[in-house]
């Protein structure tokens, strides 16, 4: 065949104009099955099926141009319509039409699906996007006549959750969440919209020696309608199988497909020893108190749990990640770190594969072996198989903006908002990501979608007046700064209230409100930080006899710990503060140096680091190396030394860069860009 022909051919037989005018066409119905059918609740599968029906007729509707063709006496094959005369006056253009309208059809599909999504009150679009197969386990009511089998009930609400997190099909909220709310609330439409969820599981356990009675209920809540109910009767060593039955009822009453590993993962029975399984339920109570002394008494009903039976691996798994958080609050010991490992060691013996000893690796690798990309590597092969599970994808985050990977590291936070949206702790990590790369307008929403639920919150207070100071606006950041009634443990806002006192060279109001949070305790060392802000205030208020009089208390303090604790980095700033404000220029730089290689490879925090170092050489008149420093942590997203990170805004305002002042190379860092 002859290709000059083969061509000329193709368009004598319009089966270009065919090919031109199906793809418009195609394109048309695949916009109205993307972008309508999920408004009208079209299963996704028929979206899937249009779309591969769409491709399978293109080579179809070609091979039918190029055989036939329409004629004003009918369709007839293209070699019979060839020798037959053209009708008088007609004009092959319909085609043209075909393309012009299909195309403004098109595009007017693609505008209302991406634009309507922002469009009307909140409530409208998100009723519009949740999903059908997204559900929240409220708290379950404890009908056991011994209150204190509470953590019981708790424990088995935890446990079913446990298990649909591990479904990838559906969406479900994390615990965290959910336990601000009553057992059986009555306004579940509301509720539901918190949680951003079509779906609330209630339940109440009740038990007795070694019987338990559990009823659950799967309820719509925009129409109150029950899905599902079911009451279960049971001895404790069966437990297990009413906590999978109910993971598979609620599968299945929300359409949601197993894989075979899915429900291998829901029907786990971890023990044999009904004992055991009391003492690790009420471990995870204790865990998710989140305090020093809740997390002690965790260890010890863990600690039960797996003497009881040794074969316990998620028990295992539970100390393990226990001993690695203790490690990194109050703890950072060999003795500590070796039960973090051992405890790891008889998880990974046991069930090296279970998403549970993943998860307990990725604590360990995180928190005590600082190995970022064996956390990331972790963390991902976790959320494969647990994929509702925000504290994963927190850990993921935490690691992927330590190695420097700024988008993943949004994005994994970004989902672990969605799965956990009532937890502050997890608005407030995924606000600093967008601090430490200076994304102040996307943190500003944020945070302002943040304050519609906890309105008076002093920390996310602090990460709006923070703003405001990284930008010069210290007018704007007073206003709240002097809303903000910080306690110990509000430590984002106990910095803010200290550096807007720095910035705006007014101490007093601020040494006033730190002075009570700074108070040596024989417990603890919270005080240090707090203690330090304070002195700093005094020297900058010219009080320099009883600044350095804290300083030394300080220094006293932060040296023992580092000499009992010599791997633990959180005592090391503070140490170099106060050594540098008493004058000891190479012991503070050596600890910077120190800090510096404990955080190798950590792009999120080192960089802090080097600030306060840029801090030290200002103070001791070392204005090259200073300024070299300031220039490269300009063009660095990074966690601030004192907030945020450097901004020129900052570096015009902030005292402790005044000796650097009328060095052009330093006015020029000064100056603002777009």
């Amino acid at each position: 065949m002859n290709p000059r022909n083969f061509f000329s051919d193709l368009k004598r037989r319009n089966v270009y104009k065919v090919a031109v005018a199906y793809a418009v066409v195609g394109w048309v119905i695949a916009q109205i099955a993307t972008q309508i059918f999920p408004f009208l609740e079209i299963p996704n599968w028929v979206v899937r099926l249009v779309i591969v029906l769409i491709a399978i007729g293109f080579p179809i509707a070609l091979v039918l141009a190029w055989a036939f063709e329409v004629t004003p006496q009918g369709i007839e094959r293209t070699e019979v319509a060839d020798t037959m005369p053209a009708a008088p006056g007609k004009k092959k253009h319909a085609w043209i039409y075909i393309v012009v309208i299909g195309a403004a059809i098109s595009v007017g599909l693609f505008f209302v699906g991406r634009y309507t999504a922002g469009s009307g009150t909140p409530r409208q679009s998100e009723a519009a996007t949740v999903s059908n197969k997204s559900i929240a386990v409220l708290p379950f009511k404890n009908l056991s006549s011994d209150k204190e089998n509470a953590y019981f009930a708790q424990g088995i609400q935890d446990e079913i959750l446990t298990r649909l997190a591990k479904i990838g099909a559906l969406k479900v909220i994390s615990r965290t969440s959910t336990s601000h709310f009553a057992s059986s609330p009555q306004n579940l439409p509301e509720i539901a919209r918190q949680l951003g969820v079509a779906n609330l599981l209630e339940g109440s356990v009740q038990k007795a020696h070694d019987a338990v009675h559990v009823n659950v209920q799967l309820i719509r809540a925009a129409t109150d309608d029950h899905l599902w109910a079911e009451s279960y009767d049971r001895k404790l060593d069966d437990i297990f199988a009413v906590e999978k039955e109910v993971a598979q009822s609620i599968a299945a009453s929300l359409n949601a497909k197993l894989t075979g590993a899915e429900e291998q993962a829901i029907a786990q029975k971890p023990t044999t020893n009904p004992a055991a399984y009391d003492a690790y339920l009420r471990g995870n109570t204790q865990f998710w108190e989140i305090n020093e002394q809740s997390l002690l008494a965790a260890e010890k009903s863990y600690q039960e749990a797996v003497s009881l039976d040794r074969e316990f691996a998620i028990a295992w798994a539970a100390l393990a990640r226990l001993d690695a958080v203790l490690y990194l609050v109050n703890d950072t010991t060999a003795a500590r770190r070796a039960a973090a490992e051992q405890a790891l060691n008889e998880a990974e013996h046991l069930q090296p594969q279970a998403a549970e000893t993943k998860v307990a690796r990725g604590y360990f690798a995180y928190l005590v072996q600082h190995d970022l990309k064996g956390t990331l590597d972790l963390m991902e092969q976790a959320h494969r198989t647990w994929p509702n599970n925000a504290e994963v994808l927190q850990l993921l985050g935490f690691a992927a903006a330590r190695l420097g990977q700024g988008n993943k590291a949004v994005e994994a936070l970004d989902k672990a908002v969605v799965l956990n949206p009532r937890d502050i702790a997890t608005r407030w990590w995924a606000i600093d990501l967008r601090l430490g790369s200076r994304d102040f307008i996307a943190a500003s929403r944020m945070i302002d979608e943040a304050l519609q639920i906890w309105p008076d919150n002093p920390n996310l207070l602090a990460y709006k007046a923070q703003i405001f100071q990284a930008t010069g606006q210290l007018d704007k950041a007073q206003p709240l700064v002097a809303q903000m009634k910080p306690s110990l443990k509000d430590y984002n806002a106990i910095s803010t209230v200290w550096y807007q006192a720095k910035l705006r060279r007014d101490p007093a109001p601020a040494i006033k409100v730190l002075e009570p949070l700074a108070r040596p305790t024989d417990s603890g060392f919270d005080w240090m930080f707090n203690a330090a802000d304070v002195a700093d205030l005094q020297a900058l208020s010219g009080d320099n006899p009883s600044s350095q009089s804290i300083f030394r208390q300080v220094r006293d303090r932060a040296t023992a710990l580092a000499h009992e604790q010599p791997d633990n980095a959180r005592y090391l700033g503070v140490l170099a503060q106060a050594l540098s404000h008493l004058g000891e220029k190479d012991a503070a730089l050596s600890v910077i140096d120190k800090l510096m290689a404990l955080r190798a490879g950590d792009l999120r925090n080192q960089p802090s680091s080097e600030e306060q170092r840029a801090r030290i050489l200002t103070l001791f008149g070392e204005k090259d190396q200073a300024i070299e420093i300031l220039q490269r942590l300009l063009q660095t997203p990074y966690s601030g030394w004192a907030t945020v990170p450097l901004t020129p805004q900052l570096l015009r305002l902030d005292p402790d860069f005044d000796p650097l002042r009328g060095d052009p190379r330093f006015e020029k860092l000064c100056e603002e860009t777009k």
